[in-house]
């Protein structure tokens, strides 16, 4: 035997021995609830190809039934491959292998030992079969603990759950606790936003009674519910045209307009129960100094709804 084997050897026994019982049990995973490993990470054991190491399965594919072998799906492979740093499956550049990867059960690589002619792969056979069985039981032996875990992560997951909702519900609140709000010349944004609030608040019919509308108004009114009808009453003389409420009504029913002398002062009422006062035109909200009111008296709603 020349000097280059004796050195071929020793390498071929410190990589049996890198690759010991700890080491291996790095390289299992638990995917649908079984222990497996990854033929990228048997073929680097065996010191084959993960090629080979397939091209055997199929050769031999009535010893590999599904609880021996099976095929990962895109989905596990990225989550596979997102959580983990030593596998091979990283090494190898996923995203140029044409398959999804193969794993392998620990009855899978038994049998799969006994086909492979290589010695190197009976040597580590024996440490990865020591390997599984340290982790199962391991996973035995702290099945209380695991069970604990997923008992704690699932009543964080209730704990986020709820918060969302009582976070939604004081959000909710916030809108609605409102009595009057005063906007200064330039406050623009804010005045639009309060107004969308108030419109997305109805349910069923909105009431929006102006003078002086234009087309903004239609900006406005596109923020609405789905399915919640729009009543505008404005002046005989307001800048909105016919065309212009067919075209929103094609995309964002139902908008009725009517013409009417009877209002000085504007207003909005949501769902025949809620009647805000508007100090200004919504065309012109933000330019000057302004408020907005909400009118708790229900006598007023109600006559309000009526003159409409």
């Amino acid at each position: 035997m020349n000097e280059n084997n004796n050195i071929a050897l020793v390498d071929e026994e410190v990589n049996i021995v890198k690759y010991d019982t700890e080491n291996i049990k790095n390289l299992i995973y638990t995917i649908r609830g079984k222990q497996v490993m990854l033929d990228s990470d048997v073929a680097m054991l065996y010191h084959y190809s993960t090629k080979r190491i397939n091209e055997t399965v199929r050769r031999n594919i009535e010893r590999f039934p599904g609880n021996f072998c099976f095929q990962l799906t895109k989905s596990e492979t990225e989550n596979l491959r997102s959580q983990i740093a030593t596998s091979s499956l990283k090494k190898e550049n996923y995203g140029g292998r044409r398959t999804l990867p193969y794993v392998f059960t620990e009855q899978g690589i038994a049998m799969l030992s006994g086909l492979l002619k290589n010695e190197i792969a009976i040597k580590v056979s024996i440490n990865i079969m020591n390997a599984f069985v340290e982790m199962r039981k391991f996973i035995l032996n702290n099945a209380q603990v695991f069970k604990r875990l997923t008992n704690v992560e699932y009543k964080l997951l209730e704990h986020d759950k709820k918060f969302d909702e009582v976070f939604d519900e004081l959000q909710k609140n916030k809108k609605e606790e409102f009595n009057q709000k005063i906007f200064f010349e330039g406050q623009i944004y804010d005045a639009y936003s309060l107004i969308i609030d108030i419109i997305k608040q109805a349910k069923h019919k909105i009431l929006i009674i102006d003078n002086y509308i234009d087309d903004s108004i239609l900006k406005i009114l596109s923020k609405k519910n789905k399915n919640v009808e729009a009543v505008v009453l404005t002046s005989p003389n307001c800048n909105l045209n016919r065309l212009d409420i067919n075209k929103f009504n094609k995309q964002y029913p139902v908008l009725k307009v009517a013409r009417t002398n009877k209002f000085h002062d504007r207003f909005i009422v949501i769902d025949d129960k809620q009647l805000y006062h508007v100090g200004a035109s919504l065309k012109d909200l933000g330019k000057k100094c302004f408020a907005i009111s909400k009118i708790e008296d229900m006598e007023y709603v109600e006559k309000i709804s009526k003159l409409s």
